[in-house]
């Protein structure tokens, strides 16, 4: 299925959750904050099942001084 990460579109297997999505680019899942169709979504949900056509972008955190 297609799906759009951070404005690029991916295509993923089927019944790919949130927390696989993250982990694909080697993050880590409680480490990361992400919006399904521009709703943010609680850490206690990225076992969802994405679907067809979502939108997800994924924001990390960095730290400095």
């Amino acid at each position: 299925m297609k799906i759009k990460v951070n404005g690029d579109e991916r295509e993923v297997a089927d019944a790919t959750t949130l927390r696989q999505l993250v982990l694909s680019f080697n993050l880590v899942p409680e480490k990361v904050a992400i919006e399904l169709n521009r709703r943010l979504v609680r850490s206690d949900k990225y076992d969802q099942p994405l679907k067809d056509g979502d939108e997800i972008e994924i924001v990390t955190f960095v730290g400095g001084g």
